[in-house]
């Protein structure tokens, strides 16, 4: 490999890591909601899957069942997370043309 080539690598590799990092920033601000409960219960995450927001029915709020509005929420904040992640891994996909995502010294979100 000449110096030429090693140069373009280079070159690649720095568009590659800016393009991964404007992805990142995008799912950022992106928001993603599952819900639970037939919709009971709805959790909405960033595309890094912090939890953004937590909408609750009323009709569901029975304080004689606290732990079945806390595995709504629970179901609700894991598919959440499931379906952001999933949106991370198809976006970094169509950067890295299917490479795989863990190449050392790239960003890795999940």
């Amino acid at each position: 490999m000449g110096m030429k080539d090693f140069s373009q690598l280079m070159q690649l590799g720095q568009q590659l890591q800016s393009k991964m990092s404007e992805v990142q920033e995008n799912l950022e601000s992106s928001l993603v909601s599952a819900s639970s409960g037939g919709g009971m219960v709805t959790v909405t995450v960033d595309g890094k899957g912090n939890a953004k927001r937590v909408q609750i029915d009323p009709t569901c709020v029975d304080a004689r069942d606290v732990e079945m509005l806390e595995d709504l929420v629970l179901a609700a904040m894991s598919e959440a997370q499931v379906k952001a992640q999933g949106a991370y891994e198809a976006e970094m996909r169509k950067v890295t043309g299917g490479l795989p995502m863990n190449i050392p010294g790239l960003p890795k979100l999940f």
